[in-house]
């Protein structure tokens, strides 16, 4: 019976210990829609290091080549009028591959709820993108965010062109 009893609390503790990291991990991935919101093609993809209310934050927002066809001037990102976290412009960089690239200028318009990230040179088409911001106060209740970019390529018409939405869940 004693043999019974510690195999049960050894194959217990196994588990809990083998779950305890995928509990532990944050939210990563194109979110899950059940209705409404972006059609599947238009989803990006994202890592959030915390992913829970009224916490510290990274974000880690990815832009794949695929959708950068033409080069890029300006990211524009904008959010929702619900979203109420804070972000740091000083601590927003764009990365390609694991380079951290120059920028010109970032500016945070928390009355119009937008990110735009100036490049001091414009990044070639077909580049994948990281777009990386430490130092995000996540708000303090939870919900769902969309997140859209879109891109403004050098010497085109001053007009923004939509690539995708990052689908963000705070718990």
């Amino acid at each position: 019976m004693k043999i019974r009893s510690l195999v049960s609390g050894l194959t217990l503790t196994g588990f809990l210990l083998g779950a305890f990291p995928t509990l532990v991990m944050a939210q990563s991935g194109p979110g899950v829609t059940l209705f409404g919101g972006p059609e599947r093609a238009n989803l990006l993809n994202f890592f959030l290091q915390s992913g829970r209310s009224g916490r510290w934050d990274r974000y880690r927002l990815r832009i794949p080549s695929r959708k950068l066809n033409m080069a890029v001037a300006l990211i524009s990102i904008s959010y929702p009028e619900h979203f109420e976290g804070r972000f740091d412009p000083d601590r927003i960089e764009v990365r390609i591959g694991d380079q951290s690239i120059p920028l010109e200028e970032v500016i945070w318009d928390a009355e119009n709820n937008f990110i735009e990230i100036y490049p001091e040179e414009p990044i070639p088409a077909g580049q994948s993108l990281e777009i990386v911001m430490s130092n995000v106060r996540n708000p303090t209740f939870g919900g769902m965010f969309h997140f859209n970019a879109n891109v403004r390529s050098p010497g085109d018409v001053p007009l923004l062109r939509y690539v995708g939405t990052w689908v963000l869940s705070i718990d």
